[in-house]
């Protein structure tokens, strides 16, 4: 059996009804990622991999 998650909404969620926002739960090696609004999708990285999609997508915000 799997164990529950543990979801943390986004920082930047807008405080509606909850629906609007990214969430994030961590399993040893594994992060899982949702949007609220779609609970039953995830999708599945690794610590590192998503630490480097952070900070690509931060280095091309400010060169936009």
């Amino acid at each position: 059996m799997t164990p529950a998650l543990h979801w943390q909404k986004s920082t930047f969620s807008d405080g509606g009804d909850g629906n609007t926002c990214v969430e994030l739960a961590a399993t040893g090696p594994q992060i899982h990622i949702r949007e609220s609004d779609i609970p039953t999708e995830e999708l599945h990285t690794t610590p590192k991999a998503l630490s480097h999609l952070l900070r690509t997508l931060k280095a091309n915000q400010r060169r936009a």
